[in-house]
């Protein structure tokens, strides 16, 4: 029985960034990283080996910066493990001992059992793992027409690409009045829905699905709640992902409301020397202070950097308020993002807010070739001016600038401090000076508390 000081369970972004830095802050120590599959997928990247990628081979991730800064990598997969011996059995026979546990072992998706035939011949999901992927951009490729079930990020973004092949027909199935809702307000969902729209996908929103229909126990069609029979080959199921904490359960680590692993600031569980991150791990709201469940690979990655120089003793305090909820994605050439509270959010926290809205070109003059029209909004508190949410759609921009947003509100800008806001601006890459969308939204915002 071989021991570690550390082993790592799963090898997704968390895992392998937890054991880079971990390595690299205790270069004396023993890594050994246990995955189940040995080629890994970028988790973002999914949705885009159905098109842009075009090969699944263009998205591989794997574990060579670990393996690089010293780590031990087995492909194997943990069956067990004795808290109380601090040791773990794997389903290949082998057995080890350690000083430190980190559960890194992600998320999967929700199974739509509620729907008759949801069990089909050609229902698919979309899994992080390359071998289920490379068979599943098969079985599309073939396929003429596609349904996909859910408006969330990866339903939008799989059908999106999909819908680029001319030859086939791709309907995207959401029950809410729009797609991205959870993401954005109202206003901007639903432009974001008509950028869906324009980009080849057959929308149906405030829709569900009653039934997936089956020949000889094959996908061949899909009844709405309202009757409608949408004729289809595949069906993929993309309503949503669940923690991997079975492995945790069974060893007796405590489980939340929400079914991830429950876990500190420090993200240490309830027992000594075992830690969870990622996907797997409790988060609490920034904005709510409520347990969340967040599932992003940027998240996770922040938490694996924090965890890696902790392992064995704290070298970052951690003054950590919440996890803030940065999202992004590109439909049809539009960028769409958010960060921190939106609309709906603060309402149903009964949280008071104002709003500051400004578009503006992201070029100057707006003349430059490729310049686009970039709108922002501010969710601001009218007490102190704090900033706690914003939106923005527009080019490509719209990418980095959300996460300038998103350290004000980590940092607990005010607006009245972003007025006077320095920024570098150039013509060929940013609005003018004269008029930088954060400023002007925070001014505007400035007005509406004046005006209460």
């Amino acid at each position: 029985m071989k021991n570690y000081d550390v082993i790592i369970i799963g090898g997704g972004p968390s895992g392998i960034i937890v054991g880079v830095t971990g390595k690299n802050q205790n270069p004396e120590k023993s890594f050994l990283m246990i995955k189940e599959e040995e080629k890994g997928l970028v988790p973002c990247g999914i949705p885009y080996v159905f098109h842009d990628l075009s090969d699944i081979s263009n998205n591989a991730m794997g574990p060579k910066p670990f393996v690089a800064a010293g780590g031990e990598v087995l492909i194997d997969t943990v069956i067990s493990i004795d808290t109380k011996n601090k040791s773990l059995k794997t389903q290949n026979g082998e057995e080890f001992t350690y000083e430190k546990l980190v559960f890194a072992t992600g998320s999967a998706p929700t199974q739509p059992k509620f729907i008759e035939g949801y069990d089909l011949d050609g229902v698919l999901y979309i899994k992080k793992s390359y071998d289920y992927i490379a068979m599943a951009k098969e079985r599309t490729d073939k396929a003429k027409n596609i349904v996909v079930i859910g408006g969330g990020f990866i339903g939008v973004e799989v059908a999106e690409q999909l819908a680029k092949f001319e030859d086939k027909t791709v309907s995207l199935i959401e029950m809410e009045s729009y797609c991205l809702s959870k993401a954005f307000s109202l206003h901007t969902a639903k432009q974001a829905d008509e950028v869906i729209r324009n980009s080849g996908v057959k929308l149906y929103t405030s829709s569900k699905v009653k039934k997936i229909i089956g020949k000889d126990g094959k996908v061949s069609a899909v009844e709405l709640s309202d009757g409608t029979i949408i004729e289809t080959e595949i069906v993929i199921a993309s309503i949503g992902y669940k923690p991997n904490t079975k492995l945790a359960k069974d060893c007796g680590l405590e489980i939340n409301s929400r079914g991830a692993i429950r876990c500190d600031n420090y993200f240490r569980t309830g027992i000594m020397d075992i830690y969870a991150l990622g996907d797997c791990s409790s988060t609490i709201g920034f904005i709510t202070g409520r347990t969340d469940n967040i599932m992003l690979a940027s998240t996770a990655t922040a938490e694996a950097r924090v965890l890696g120089y902790n392992l064995f003793d704290v070298n970052l305090v951690r003054t950590f308020s919440g996890t803030i909820s940065v999202f992004s994605t590109k439909i049809g050439g539009v960028a769409f993002a958010s960060a921190g509270a939106i609309e709906q959010l603060a309402e149903s926290e009964n949280i008071q807010y104002v709003v500051g809205k400004f578009s503006d070109v992201d070029r100057h003059p707006g003349s430059i070739a490729d310049a686009s029209t970039l709108s922002i909004q501010l969710i601001v508190s009218p007490g102190d001016g704090t900033i706690i949410g914003g939106e923005m759609m527009g080019g490509d921009s719209v990418g980095e600038l959300i996460n300038i947003l998103a350290l004000a509100i980590q940092k607990s800008v005010t607006v009245y401090e972003m007025v006077g806001f320095q920024v570098g601006t150039h013509p060929l890459l940013t609005t003018a000076p004269t008029k930088s969308v954060l400023i002007k939204a925070a001014e505007m915002a400035i007005g509406a508390i004046r005006n209460r």
